[in-house]
């Protein structure tokens, strides 16, 4: 056993590598098409960007769907939302202050918050009727899809009024085609570096005992986070901060709606066996609480990004001491 999680260990440093170096080149690589296609790297931080690295977290909930295990599936979408903002944002805010444009204020913050909030309702809608055999029906899910069109149409509406504009634009690092061979493999690295942390962090954790709730709020919300995690931490590192904040917005409106809504669509409605109120609160707290930073117009600052960071700990504290006292 011991052998076991020796080789898991070797497994999770290598996929730490692998994504690191994927990060890299996915941030150059997205950096350029925006600059080849003269479009806003916001605009491609929401759809390129959040939508790939946004694929390990649809592998693992449709895993989890096939294998009926639902509180994996819930887990993977509450748990990394919560990261992408609390942590994700908390650690770039303290790497540089994040400056986020009137539009992503006024238009795509909102959509997030009413996204969330829109799954809570779901939630609700489907407990208070006393409907105890699916907290989320299929319709749920279709609901959850339809919303995920209508966010796809504005995108388009977005492109079609960026062609429009003039913007200041940077000379592109790579021409087009070099740009996307770049973004895929980034891609490839993000998503395979994250599956197999994933995969070897499971192992380990499942050989020491911890629950399917626990596992999927802290090691597979973590590693399916992972690539926007490092996507993050890189593009704050190089003040790609509407890359960053695309990123960001994209990823949690595709979790909600493609992760969580598409398996339930396809697979049928879920109930949940371990959750507490407390995870889906956390969510929508993350989702306002971004809100209310960026709504006062002034970049989100170290001290801000410290703020969520300790809100972050809190209830990853409460996680971890629950799962303690449970072993």
């Amino acid at each position: 056993m011991e052998s076991n999680i020796f080789l898991q260990i070797l497994l999770l440093v290598g996929g730490f590598v692998i994504l690191i170096k994927g990060a890299d080149w996915l941030v150059d690589g997205a950096s350029s098409v925006a600059s080849n296609f003269k479009v806003s790297k916001q605009l491609v931080g929401l759809t390129i960007v959040a939508f790939g690295t946004g694929a390990p977290e649809l592998a693992v909930s449709i895993t989890s769907m096939i294998n009926g295990n639902t509180d994996m599936l819930l887990g993977n979408v509450m748990g990394s939302n919560i990261i992408n903002i609390l942590l994700l944002i908390g650690l770039a805010a303290i790497i540089s202050p994040i400056r986020i444009n009137r539009n992503t204020i006024s238009k795509e913050l909102p959509l997030l918050l009413l996204t969330t909030l829109g799954l809570v309702f779901l939630f609700l809608d489907t407990t208070l009727s006393g409907a105890n055999e699916n907290w989320i029906t299929r319709s749920d899910g279709l609901i959850c899809v339809l919303f995920f069109a209508i966010f796809l149409y504005y995108i388009i509406a977005m492109t079609r009024k960026n062609k429009k504009e003039k913007h200041k634009v940077e000379k592109p690092k790579w021409k087009l085609g070099k740009s996307f061979l770049f973004v895929l493999l980034g891609l490839i690295g993000v998503v395979g570096g994250s599956q197999l942390v994933v995969s070897s962090a499971s192992e380990i954790a499942s050989v020491i005992g911890i629950s399917d709730r626990i596992i999927a709020l802290t090691v597979v919300a973590f590693g399916t986070s992972l690539p926007e995690l490092v996507t993050t931490i890189t593009a704050a590192k190089r003040g790609e901060n509407e890359l960053l904040v695309g990123n960001i917005i994209g990823s949690n409106i595709f979790n909600i709606c493609i992760v969580l809504g598409l398996p339930i669509a396809i697979f049928g409605g879920i109930k949940p066996e371990s959750f507490e109120m407390i995870d889906v609160i956390m969510m929508v707290v993350s989702a306002a609480l971004l809100w209310l930073v960026a709504r006062r117009g002034s970049p989100i600052s170290k001290r801000e990004g410290s703020f969520m960071l300790i809100v972050f700990a809190i209830y990853y504290g409460y996680i971890v001491v629950n799962a303690l006292t449970a072993i």
